[in-house]
């Protein structure tokens, strides 16, 4: 059987020490895309025109530094905790020389972990309602992750177990054996949640109940990647010792916050209100 032989090389084009990567073309393109539907939504709404350019700051940054941090605390404290200096800069030294390295490593739970953080400093800095930023955010976020995990393809990296489906591929850069490309089913899953969720966006529907995309965002994105880890190869050794990977068991609870914020948030708050 004939399989999809996948071998480009990740960087685009290299000069001296820098390296322009296809994954950090899509990780830009994450970010744009993004912005602009949520410039879509703050003018369908009437809302400030000039917040979604604040919020972009605070969510670039918060993505980045949580799915840095997450990436060196959950997958290779080991390593880490004796180099903590690598967890800032993106260089390392080898043999008396800089190396430059980039950031390799970002962990998309520990992403998710600073856009929330992020975008609560937000809402606090300028009065917006954080719930009310978490739906919107929601609906985009998705999005972005169509675009990172289409990235990390490029780079040969999470990838899947061996498989003899006739759409296995061969990443050539870790062995010759077929795999699940589980990049491509991660990015899938997200662009179809991304239009399912734009979709109950412009008929409003589950929109005027706050936290109700919120939850249905980390149910559907998290129930997605539970399932997809499946089919993934551990990315560290560590994890071969436990039932549940590493992102299994980083989204199992926020599923169940998910079915908080689509159950029993709206009753919550409303009790809170009036009493």
């Amino acid at each position: 059987m004939l399989y999809l032989v996948w071998d480009p090389s990740p960087e685009i084009f290299h000069i001296g020490g820098f390296a322009l990567r296809y994954y950090s073309i899509a990780f830009m393109a994450a970010f744009v895309l993004s912005y602009v539907v949520m410039r879509y939504m703050f003018d369908r709404e009437g809302k400030n025109r000039e917040l979604p350019d604040r919020l972009l700051v605070y969510v670039v940054v918060g993505t980045i530094v949580g799915a840095r941090l997450g990436h060196c605390l959950f997958y290779e404290w080991d390593y880490f905790r004796y180099h903590p200096a690598e967890i800032v800069l993106p260089f390392r030294r080898e043999n008396g020389h800089f190396k430059w390295t980039g950031y390799q490593g970002l962990a998309s739970h520990g992403g998710a972990i600073g856009i929330l953080t992020a975008t609560a400093l937000f809402a606090r800095r300028y009065h917006v309602p954080l719930i009310w930023m978490l739906d919107r955010l929601s609906i985009v976020i998705p999005l972005a992750g169509a675009f990172v995990r289409t990235g990390n393809f490029f780079n040969a990296e999470i990838i899947g177990k061996p498989s003899r489906l006739p759409w296995a591929v061969v990443f050539v850069r870790e062995d010759l054996l077929p795999r699940h490309p589980a990049q491509l089913y991660e990015a899938l899953c997200y662009l179809l949640i991304f239009g399912l969720l734009i979709f109950l966006y412009k008929k409003n529907k589950g929109i005027q109940k706050p936290g109700f995309i919120f939850g249905l965002l980390l149910i559907l994105v998290f129930g997605a990647r539970f399932l997809i880890e499946l089919l993934k190869e551990n990315q560290e050794a560590f994890e071969s010792a436990y039932l549940l990977n590493m992102g299994q068991l980083l989204s199992l609870p926020l599923i169940a916050a998910g079915i908080y914020f689509m159950r029993f948030y709206n009753d919550s708050h409303a009790k809170k209100e009036s009493d």
